[in-house]
């Protein structure tokens, strides 16, 4: 009985471990919200981090090379669209966005050139951006077509440890806009061990004011 006991505590234990963090599942786009996974490529380790910087998976997460399952919705350049998790983000650490213009999101894998187009960062007062939506605004002046647009949660509250990215992939296609193809970079390769954004230790001396979000700078129209 207490075998019995033991072993189903541990089973518990590691359902909850897969289950503690958080994924962003829902895409609201034209004042719709999405079903799950309906616009967003699904992933395959439930809502556990990608910690390896020279990983593919880290351009949509693991499984998420694929969105031949995803819907892509056609959104209009300059308009807002929302991500939403599961559960709301708890690690601190910032959010960034990025895209990549493909031939077709549903087939394209995220080799492309990923340019960055917001990032919510930690507030002079030191709060950090948890939650569980968040908007971002597709730049008004980017040529039209389809894109992967990549959603990112660096959680950095564990110094000393490899800091952890949440990350989601949504398929759209954008109307209008104008013609503009920014420069990007590659994922992986956009971020290093050693950029100050992501071996900050949060908890001795850190300085808001003075934090580097990891990645390019935003592409600005």
């Amino acid at each position: 009985m207490k075998a019995f006991t033991a072993i189903t505590l541990a089973a518990s234990m590691l359902v909850n471990a897969a289950h503690g963090h958080y994924i962003f599942q829902f895409l609201t786009a034209n004042g719709v919200k999405g079903g799950q996974y309906q616009n967003i490529r699904r992933n395959t380790n439930y809502n556990s981090p990608v910690t390896d910087l020279s990983s593919p998976d880290l351009r949509c997460n693991v499984g998420g090379a694929s969105g031949s399952s995803t819907s892509t919705v056609s959104i209009a350049a300059g308009s807002t669209v929302t991500f939403t998790s599961d559960t709301a983000v708890y690690h601190q650490g910032p959010i960034s966005f990025y895209m990549t213009k493909v031939a077709n999101a549903a087939t394209a894998d995220g080799s492309t050139p990923w340019f960055k187009i917001a990032d919510i960062s930690v507030s002079s007062s030191g709060q950090w951006p948890m939650r569980n939506t968040y908007d971002v605004q597709i730049p008004s002046c980017i040529a039209a077509g389809e894109y992967l647009l990549r959603i990112q949660q660096l959680g950095i509250h564990n110094p000393g440890s490899p800091p952890q990215f949440y990350i989601s992939c949504a398929q759209v296609k954008v109307t209008g806009g104008g013609s503009t193809n920014f420069n990007g970079v590659s994922i992986p390769g956009a971020f290093k061990s050693s950029d100050p954004g992501y071996t900050a230790n949060i908890y001795n001396n850190f300085n808001p004011a003075t934090y580097q979000v990891p990645g390019p700078a935003v592409s600005r129209c």
